[in-house]
């Protein structure tokens, strides 16, 4: 009888042990880990800030950061990330048209003026015939750039072309511009080779361009833009209540983010919540 009082006291002693270590495990599980991609600048730094309140909270947060718009949705859809946070929705939808994903936009978080860049030429009053002006090659933000440059005087748009202008709706070019349209990434790589470029923010501040200091010009903070472009919190559709996800949600939406982006970007990214 006293053997077995003994071995059911050790029992109970392991099973305490194993569920001490349990509560010390919270948030190292599967099911409180959340696995989010995003790009480096702004997206990644911000996301950063808010790990270790995810971990207060009891969620795990891990980071993978991508350098390009593409892999983010795709590695979403297999179910290799959880979340992304990268890009505004005209980019997202059109992403599921072409590839077929299911993408569902869920918080809007911030919005990352375009500029227009000085280079071989330092005011758009100096800009001469011919000079090169290089844009995003991608729709959402070839838009933006056209829209930017019709904006500052540079060109004439289709009336109504809106957020879906392309090269084609371009009716009046007073300067024959040679806009060139380039992989929005590689743009600040060439910068010394065209007189002007449209860059977006997260590229701009990676090369460490200012938007004060170096942009010649930028979208306005109540533009059409600001609302069409601001960057979302994705996740796959059928993942809109996730527990996790909804957590960095209510995170994110705080006055703490909110300073911490005014205070780090001065401008260059704008937070919209």
């Amino acid at each position: 009888m006293r053997r077995t009082t003994i071995i059911a006291v050790a029992l109970i002693f392991a099973l305490s042990l194993l569920m001490f270590a349990g509560c010390g495990r919270r948030g190292s599980g599967p099911e409180n880990r959340l696995v989010i991609g995003a790009t480096p600048v702004p997206h990644t730094e911000i996301l950063e800030f808010v790990q270790d309140k995810m971990t207060e909270a009891g969620f795990e947060l891990q980071i993978r950061t991508f350098t390009d718009f593409v892999q983010p949705n795709l590695a979403t859809q297999a179910g290799d990330i959880d979340v992304n946070f990268f890009q505004h929705t005209p980019y997202m939808n059109r992403f599921n048209a072409e590839h077929g994903t299911e993408m569902v936009a869920l918080f809007a978080v911030h919005f990352e003026p375009l500029g227009l860049y000085r280079s071989r030429t330092q005011e758009i009053a100096d800009l001469r015939d011919g000079a090169i002006i290089a844009v995003p090659s991608d729709a959402t933000n070839a838009a933006r750039a056209f829209n930017l440059l019709e904006a500052n005087g540079l060109i004439r748009l289709r009336e109504g072309a809106g957020i879906m202008a392309t090269r084609m709706d371009i009716e009046h070019n007073p300067l024959n511009l040679d806009i060139r349209e380039l992989e929005a990434a590689q743009i600040p790589h060439i910068l010394p080779d065209v007189d002007m470029a449209v860059i977006n923010g997260n590229f701009a501040m990676q090369a460490g361009l200012s938007l004060e200091y170096d942009a010649v010009a930028a979208e306005e903070k109540d533009s059409i833009s600001a609302v069409t472009y601001a960057n979302y919190i994705v996740v796959r559709a059928g993942n809109e209540d996730d527990p996790r996800v909804q957590a960095l949600i209510r995170i994110i939406n705080s006055d703490a983010v909110r300073d911490f982006i005014n205070e780090r970007y001065a401008g260059r990214v704008v937070p919209v919540f």
